[in-house]
């Protein structure tokens, strides 16, 4: 069985069919094993996250900086027409505040380009974390075969939980799974 991340509408979607089918079922229901995984915990633990997480914070600092200089060109470009406009043309005046326009227009359309909703900083994100993810599914779907589950949810998303045990939590199995030990940090999930 292939498994995969959900987005939040799929995985309530999923939920919901797994409640109503337990409602319409009880005897069915009482067959069901269910189990969760916090995934965001699991991804905490797995050590190739940090290294993730360093290339996206220097990839999102360098850009940050670029975005700043190019902001305090801008800035330089305003202080000096403000110091300067008496001495302007209304030609040189308006050519003026186009640049100044256009300039502030770069620096909006390259942040936009980094850190918009489909910027490069969420595509690097989604790139580097895709093998880690595929890792967590995995796991999880040996631990779920190998204990019986019929289903197992991310904890972590965004998924209605009117209840859940901490006895069907397979977060430190699946991160065992993966070969993290998991022993020496239990304190602190």
């Amino acid at each position: 069985m292939q498994v995969s991340f959900l987005g939040p509408r799929a995985l309530q979607a999923v939920l919901a069919g797994v409640i109503l089918g337990l409602g319409l079922s009880v005897p069915a229901a009482a067959q069901q094993k269910i189990g969760y995984v916090d995934t965001e915990y699991v991804l905490s633990e797995m050590p190739e996250y940090a290294t993730v997480q360093q290339k996206l914070d220097k990839l999102e600092q360098k850009w940050q900086k670029e975005i700043e200089q190019r902001r305090q060109k801008v800035q330089a470009l305003e202080e000096e027409f403000e110091a300067r406009e008496l001495l302007y043309t209304e030609e040189e005046r308006k050519r003026k505040q186009q640049a100044i326009q256009k300039a502030r227009k770069e620096v909006e359309q390259l942040r936009q380009r980094y850190f918009g909703p489909e910027g490069e900083l969420y595509t690097r994100q989604k790139e580097l974390m895709r093998p880690l993810q595929e890792r967590i599914l995995e796991a999880t779907q040996s631990v779920a075969t190998a204990d019986g589950y019929d289903y197992v949810m991310d904890q972590k998303g965004e998924a209605l939980f009117l209840y859940a045990s901490d006895e069907h939590d397979l977060s430190d199995r699946v991160l065992r799974e993966l070969g993290i030990n998991v022993d020496q940090q239990s304190g602190q999930q």
